[in-house]
């Protein structure tokens, strides 16, 4: 990551906002948060809304481990040209494309489904959803990292953030307005034709450069060579050979030839980052009805006035980063958003089935998502700064893949922790969960200073 600037002014730094790289990734960001909370808080609503027990919704969240194991078939992602596709609009929009399609059609298949007396069908239509969000997060990820350099990052991620947390809005709010008015199937009809309409916003990009095949065989090759410590003449290996170590293996030698040791601690930071607040996301929704909010109110309190909030978070991170660097950011999201879970234990408190007033729950809900906005858009431009340029589909899925996955096991244990113990036990460990990433963000900022001491630049980091 390049040095902050701390003399740029307040408006060159809030006027990187109008370039087009951060108005395109905007667009593909609501692209990649539509479906999300469609097989999520949404979706665990619809299924307490008509009666399923909290302890099955709970393992819903487990359906979420697609978007962590995403890293498997990343480097199908990175190398693989899709025919046709690929001469019309390139190795990333071509991929994009494919995912939106998917999850225009799964949406539409959960439609048409009774969670009811179709439980298994719903959860095999939500993984298929998932699958295909997790294949365009992929592409969407490595089209974002290409199109702007590492100044620009910290902005790309804020309009990022900003188009999927509007998405979040729709699928969130919006998806419960329309349940309460339409029904749930008509709700999920209507999202599915949201995330086809997208496909128009992935043809209006323009494809980012992207390396040639003889590039990327000669930088597979010097990093094999490195790594092994002597030639491997990898080009007269079969071709198999060549591509997986080209695509799988070349992507991780080349992170841990880079950072060394230094790079267990790197990937032990991203996978307790978000723990605090993937952990108690699963339950948000059911704690709210079981307070007695009702659809209504949730939506407009939770989804509408969170996004808000979110954005701010998000604006105010993006600016942070460009004047001040990553770290500072990093530790005021991760400390945010291990206190605002306290917050929720105090909420919780009150009596299930007692409904605190609306203003309480507003309070609450500002604290979390304005935390979230921060912390998500510090993190994610940290770490496309970590990328290298010939790797970026598969190094940002195996970061991204890792920072979800501990989150996404133990949130599945959520619902029979709200059983056995009841939510403000569940909101206070959920709290704790957050201890680790602060402990780890003031060792990146102490590693940082001594390297800077020793005149190293903060590209190591």
């Amino acid at each position: 990551m390049t040095p902050a600037s701390p003399s740029t002014s307040w408006r060159e730094a809030l006027l990187i906002y109008s370039r087009k790289p951060v108005l395109v990734i905007s667009l593909l960001g609501f692209s990649a948060g539509l479906p999300f909370l469609l097989v999520f808080s949404t979706l665990t609503a619809w299924l307490r809304d008509v009666g399923v027990e909290r302890t099955a919704i709970g393992f819903f969240a487990w359906v979420g481990l697609t978007y962590s194991i995403k890293v498997l078939w990343a480097p199908v992602v990175d190398r693989l040209r899709i025919p046709l596709l690929h001469g019309l609009l390139g190795q990333r929009r071509s991929w994009i494309v494919i995912g939106q399609a998917g999850i225009a059609l799964g949406l539409a298949c959960m439609s048409v489904l009774d969670p009811n007396s179709q439980l298994t069908l719903i959860a095999l239509a939500a993984l298929s959803v998932a699958f295909c969000s997790a294949t365009q997060d992929v592409a969407i990820d490595a089209f974002r990292i290409e199109s702007a350099d590492d100044e620009q990052q910290g902005a790309m991620s804020a309009g990022y953030m900003f188009g999927y947390r509007i998405a979040l809005l729709v699928a969130g709010a919006g998806a419960l307005y329309l349940a309460d008015a339409h029904g749930w199937s008509g709700s999920y009809l209507a999202m599915a034709a949201a995330a086809g309409a997208m496909i128009l916003a992935t043809l209006w990009a323009s494809e980012p450069p992207y390396r040639s095949d003889s590039e990327r065989r000669a930088t597979d090759s010097r990093m094999v060579d490195l790594v092994m410590g002597r030639p491997m003449q990898l080009s007269r290996r079969p071709p198999w050979q060549q591509h997986l170590l080209g695509a799988v293996l070349c992507p991780i030698l080349e992170f841990c030839q880079r950072y060394q040791r230094f790079a267990i601690l790197l990937l032990s930071f991203i996978a307790v980052f978000r723990l605090s607040d993937i952990a108690m996301g699963v339950m948000a929704n059911p704690f709210y009805l079981d307070l007695g909010y009702s659809i209504s109110e949730i939506a407009s309190i939770a989804n509408v006035f969170g996004f808000f909030m979110t954005t701010a978070g998000s604006v105010l991170c993006g600016v942070l980063v460009l004047k001040y660097g990553l770290f500072r950011p990093l530790m005021l999201g991760a400390v945010l958003v291990a206190s605002t879970n306290l917050l929720f234990a105090l909420l919780a408190l009150q009596p299930i089935g007692t409904t605190p007033g609306l203003i309480w729950l507003a309070l609450v809900i500002s604290a979390d998502n304005l935390s979230g906005g921060i912390a998500g858009t510090a993190f994610i431009a940290y770490l496309s700064s970590l990328t290298h340029r010939s790797y970026t589909a598969t190094q940002y899925a195996l970061f991204s893949s890792l920072m979800t996955l501990p989150g996404k096991f133990i949130s599945g244990f959520s619902g029979w922790v709200v059983d056995s113990t009841g939510y403000p036990v569940f909101f206070v460990v959920a709290a704790a969960l957050g201890l680790p990433a602060i402990a780890l963000v003031l060792v990146l900022m102490r590693y940082a200073q001594l390297l800077e001491e020793r005149g190293a630049t903060s590209d190591t980091v």
